[in-house]
């Protein structure tokens, strides 16, 4: 297996051709993520190691094959090839898409757009790794008059991050730890480079929504998430999402034969979610549960 280190490297950016980019999921009428029903495009390939993410296919930027047990028929020999599998239970993760083939799937929703105010959203993986692609997309996108948001952790160049986030309508920002010693032995993300980056967009002017990870033993402490609002008080914000620890990845990391570390961490009491939304809200942010 590849080391975290060398994952490290080979993802800082994943860009090939600025017409072409790795994804590994398009998920149509999420009430999630942005206003209004969106289509999220979920971009292959992560920096970083949050040891809570619910999305373990999207770390690597490489196509991967799984087998889906529930589905094998236990052929004799197996080609272990996906498109010769009778029954489905091989399955890649990821694929390559033009711009003009991604376009033509969020069209297909704009329906949905119009009456509900919604729009598409990029996430990931982080989508800055393939920002070129990303920026050149929603470019394409708003031409349609199409509302536009990208979910990122904000870790990247700011010359990468600020062309991508001119093209949006939001951007939903994710604020983890807030130690920058722990952010960066725990999740590999350079905190300094984040809150400079949030700085700069706000002073840009484009909407940004942070979205704090609630997550027993890493952010779900009142020091983490006063330290958040610290930061976050000179920015004049109206709005944050608090996104509470859940246990729906742990099939995901079995598919892909990992060890699902947070396999025995409670999710948070609704007391406690509750607890932090007040001291949000008695800052004066209107609180959404869930983003």
């Amino acid at each position: 297996m590849t080391s975290s280190a060398a994952l490290r490297t080979r993802c800082d950016v994943i860009e090939t051709r600025a017409d072409t980019a790795r994804i590994f999921n398009i998920q149509r009428y999420s009430l999630n993520d942005g206003q209004g029903i969106r289509t999220v495009i979920f971009f292959k390939g992560c920096p970083h190691v949050c040891p809570w993410c619910a999305n373990p296919e999207s770390i690597s930027p490489q196509i991967e094959t799984v087998r889906r047990e529930s589905k094998c028929l236990h052929c004799a020999p197996c080609l272990n090839e996906v498109d010769e599998c009778p029954s489905g239970a091989l399955e890649r993760i990821g694929r390559d898409v033009t711009l003009d083939e991604l376009e033509h799937e969020i069209l297909k929703d704009e329906i949905f757009f119009r009456t509900s105010g919604g729009g598409v959203t990029l996430s990931g993986g982080e989508v800055l790794m393939q920002a070129e692609f990303a920026t050149r997309l929603l470019k394409r996108v708003r031409l349609w008059g199409i509302n536009t948001a990208i979910e990122t952790a904000g870790d990247a160049p700011a010359k990468r991050l600020l062309p991508l986030a001119q093209q949006c309508n939001e951007v939903l920002f994710d604020l983890k730890i807030m130690d920058k010693e722990q952010s960066q032995n725990i999740l590999k993300l350079n905190l300094t480079r984040v809150l400079d980056n949030l700085r700069l967009l706000i002073a840009e002017g484009i909407k940004v929504i942070p979205r704090l990870p609630l997550i027993p033993g890493y952010t779900l402490s009142k020091d983490n998430f006063q330290h958040t609002l610290n930061v976050l008080a000179p920015l004049n914000l109206a709005e944050l999402h608090l996104l509470p620890f859940h246990q729906y990845g742990e099939p995901k990391y079995t598919l892909l034969g990992q060890r699902w570390t947070m396999k025995d961490v409670a999710i948070p009491l609704p007391e406690e979610i509750n607890t932090l939304k007040l001291i949000a809200e008695s800052a004066g942010y209107r609180v959404t549960i869930g983003g």
